[in-house]
């Protein structure tokens, strides 16, 4: 049975129970999930070799791909997700816009201090989210939301990525094809947890 939780509590559940809600989210569906993250890789990788032309098509389709997961986690249809990271071009000057403000805060903040770049991508991390779910805010509001989505979250949320260290040092150990799988399970959860920031904002 899917594990709940009560969106009525203003606590957050414990990373453990995120993960676990993301495994619930891909059984069943990893397949697709590993097939959509092999394509994104490669996409990624080949477009590596052309840094501004890449830069235009990767930014967007990194959203997409954030997307997926997040349709995952609600139980939506997916299964067409290797296709479905390719939607967010329908609507591109949007996500291009999107992704690219805010890496140019990241990056302005990282000019300062390498640690406030870093504080600063963990308080921008759900724009993605929150541009699927708002089409009637800008960017910048959308950015701004994320902000007070993960005001006193944000090193819930580093805690989170840093579970993955194990499983990520033992992805090495197979000359990386570990993470088609790692990344969908990476992705799920941070869907999961975006879903459970919403859920309190809401009740807010």
């Amino acid at each position: 049975m899917e594990e709940t939780f009560n969106p009525n509590t203003q606590e957050m559940p414990r990373n453990r129970e995120i993960r676990r809600a993301a495994r619930y989210a891909l059984k069943g569906n990893w397949t697709q999930a590993v097939l959509a993250t092999l394509v994104f890789t490669l996409i990624t990788a080949a477009a590596g070799s052309i840094p501004f032309a890449g830069l235009l098509v990767v930014c967007p389709l990194e959203f997409g791909f954030m997307l997926c997961f997040l349709r995952l986690v609600r139980g939506e249809d997916s299964s067409e997700m290797v296709g479905d990271q390719f939607n967010v071009f329908s609507k591109y000057g949007r996500y291009l816009g999107g992704s690219l403000l805010m890496a140019l805060y990241i990056v302005l903040w990282c000019l300062l201090l390498i640690i406030p770049g870093i504080v600063k991508s963990y308080a921008y991390a759900m724009t993605p989210y929150v541009m699927n779910d708002h089409p009637e805010l800008d960017a910048d509001d959308c950015i701004h939301e994320s902000r007070m989505m993960m005001k006193g979250n944000k090193w819930k949320l580093f805690c989170l990525d840093l579970s993955f260290i194990g499983w990520a040092i033992l992805c090495l150990f197979t000359l990386c094809i570990g993470f088609l799988w790692l990344q969908p399970y990476i992705e799920a959860s941070h869907a999961k947890f975006y879903e459970e920031l919403k859920a309190r904002r809401v009740q807010a």
